[in-house]
């Protein structure tokens, strides 16, 4: 989880002002010292950091706020601050018809982002394509088609051609067909002229819908000069920052972007084009806070499963029918929305229970996980609708195991796994047509209550 350490000191700090007995100097001085060391150390801004601390002081001992309710005072002065120097979130609203213009330094992963977007839109019912209007970097064409094919998005390219404008105007009738076009630009070395000039050159011919700065996490404080350059020189609508899973210091990109007010519209948070996500300032605090975010999981879902699986699964449980080759497309699902640890982090009530489990048995679950993908896929089609099967025929086990380099353990608890969650599916379908007595209930609570374990 990105920020994890300012994550942990704020969840440390929340929890030491709610179980204080009363305020006092020393408990307070206490919370601010670890509070302005993390946030630094995530390198928010100096003068932001001072004056959140001079804010949490002041209002400590304000005697007009007494007991308990000075408590609660303190932690939403908190949460408040916080979000404020996160920035506002800007709600994206796509038109019919969407030009989407990518500016950015060298290295802060523009092609790679134009890949995760034309994803995201697509699993949404969007018709994505990109087109590559980079002519001074030789590999940039390549690059594009390489990163389009792998999420099966039409990419336009003219290798040899070294005007970006004329690029546009060779694939401007085909790209009529679609509603969301995405356009890679040249980068530099430093923000020049000459670069400020084509950009405006293209963002006119291509008539931009949204101009959108890409840039690194872990340029820090830079980020603020950076950003307000771009905002002032093309036109800047929003900005995505990349690089958030590998970085303590995505504290200066983000403050700095709501700083200048050019607001961050999606973060990227790994290698994988699900591994992109839509920035809500309330949603991301309230994860560094372990308070989870759902919101941000099921925008993941969709990210890695399109609109249509979603509804056929979703069918297939309300009518309580769950195969092995169901199991499979959602551990398949679970796979591409990152790790454990991640997941976790967005489930509310888990970022505590992550603590404690340790990343050792998270990493231990994920093994098991694809472990129980290879043996399904070593089954045959008469096995995966019907494992009981395989529980009389222990040779079928066998041959399973020696075909997916698993255990027949293994292969045990997966089909364990299977006919629990398929008994609570086969449950929630009765429940829902009213076929289940409360008795029933009350044993299958006891049931699942007993038998549910990370």
């Amino acid at each position: 989880m990105v920020l994890e350490k300012l994550g942990n000191v704020l969840r440390k700090v929340t929890d030491k002002i709610a179980n204080a007995v009363f305020l006092d100097k020393n408990l307070v001085d206490g919370i601010v010292k670890e509070l302005q060391r993390s946030l630094i150390e995530a390198d928010v801004n100096v003068q932001l950091v001072m004056k959140l601390s001079k804010k949490i002081k002041q209002e400590a001992f304000d005697e007009r706020i007494k007991g308990v309710e000075k408590k609660e005072h303190i932690i939403k002065l908190l949460h408040d601050e916080l979000l404020k120097i996160l920035g506002k979130k800007r709600e994206l609203v796509l038109g019919k018809n969407e030009v989407w213009l990518m500016v950015g330094l060298y290295g802060a992963g523009k092609t790679t982002t134009i890949g995760k977007l034309a994803s995201y839109y697509a699993k949404r019912g969007r018709k994505v394509c990109a087109i590559g209007l980079d002519v001074h970097r030789p590999a940039a064409p390549e690059q594009l088609r390489q990163v389009c094919k792998k999420v099966n998005v039409e990419c336009f390219i003219s290798l040899g051609e070294k005007d970006p404008l004329k690029i546009w105007k060779k694939y401007e009738k085909e790209m009529k067909e679609y509603n969301l076009i995405i356009v890679d630009t040249a980068g530099r070395d430093a923000l020049d002229e000459e670069l400020v000039d084509e950009i405006k050159k293209i963002s006119k011919t291509v008539k931009a819908t949204e101009s959108f700065l890409v840039m690194q996490a872990d340029i820090g404080q830079a980020a603020k000069k950076q950003a307000q350059a771009f905002k002032e020189a093309a036109g800047v609508t929003g900005v995505i920052i990349t690089r958030m899973d590998s970085t303590a210091k995505a504290g200066g990109a983000l403050t700095a972007c709501a700083e200048v007010e050019a607001p961050v519209v999606f973060i990227g948070t790994g290698e994988t084009p699900a591994d992109l996500e839509t920035f809500d300032p309330e949603s991301f605090l309230s994860r560094l806070l372990g308070m989870g975010d759902l919101k941000g999981l099921m925008e993941k879902i969709h990210s890695v499963m399109d609109e249509k699986e979603i509804e056929r699964q979703q069918k297939k449980l309300t009518e309580g029918k769950f195969t092995l080759r169901d199991l499979q497309t959602q551990l398949e699902s679970m796979e591409g929305l990152g790790s454990m640890d991640k997941i976790m982090g967005m489930i509310p009530g888990f970022g505590k229970v992550k603590e404690k489990i340790g990343e050792g048995a998270l990493e231990g679950q994920q093994a098991k996980v694809k472990k129980w993908k290879h043996a399904i896929n070593s089954m045959t089609p008469e096995e995966i609708e019907n494992p009981e099967i395989l529980e009389k025929q222990t040779n079928r086990l066998k041959r399973i195991a020696h075909g997916s380099g698993c255990t027949t353990s293994d292969i045990r608890m997966l089909i364990k796994q299977w006919k629990m969650l398929n008994e609570m599916i086969k449950s929630q379908s009765q429940l829902g047509e009213g076929k289940m007595d409360q008795k029933t209930m009350m044993k299958l609570a006891r049931k699942f209550g007993k038998k549910v374990r990370l």
